[in-house]
């Protein structure tokens, strides 16, 4: 079994989507930011995840990502296995003997692994969070839609046309 930083991180990410998501989609440039994850890196991860159900995406203003499953149907072992592919034996059978005699070792190791991720569910690792008091904020306002800019009366200090310029010199002169 392959642990690697872009699983780390994928799992990261979605304790991250399940915390805020009752503020709706959660934009990769805010996991970005509060991960310090590029949001190219979190392109491709997602690409993955969406591709396994993990997550679903919404397009356009105050688009982003939300679970695809509730996050007690979600193991941490079906992130994993989204990001790195299936979850199986690293050990492979060869014929130099030092290894021989450790492989059994290492394929219970992977196999007790296995397991542990499977019990592990996305909504214990939140809860988790929770009680270590991670602060959750509330999405701000209508993310993606611009206010409109308040009317200011602008005197114009020019001339507005081509007849009150030429009155103006007029007057100068």
């Amino acid at each position: 079994m392959r642990i690697t930083t872009k699983s780390r991180f994928a799992v990261a990410a979605m304790v991250d989507i399940a915390l805020r998501e009752h503020n709706g989609p959660v934009s990769l440039k805010d996991i970005s930011k509060r991960h310090q994850i590029s949001v190219s890196y979190l392109e491709q991860m997602f690409s993955r995840l969406r591709q396994h159900g993990l997550v679903r995406s919404t397009r356009g203003p105050g688009g982003g990502y939300a679970l695809g499953r509730k996050p007690q149907e979600i193991s941490v072992v079906d992130i994993v296995s989204a990001i790195t592919g299936p979850v199986r034996s690293s050990a492979q059978p060869d014929n130099r003997d030092s290894e021989n005699l450790t492989r059994d070792l290492w394929n219970r190791l992977d196999a007790k692994m296995a397991d542990y991720m499977h019990s592990v569910r996305l909504s214990e690792l939140v809860t988790e969070q929770l009680a270590t008091g991670v602060k959750v904020e509330s999405r701000p306002g209508k993310r993606g839609v611009f206010a409109k800019p308040k009317d200011t009366l602008v005197k114009p200090s020019a001339p507005n046309s081509v007849f009150t310029w030429g009155k103006s010199l007029l007057a100068q002169g």
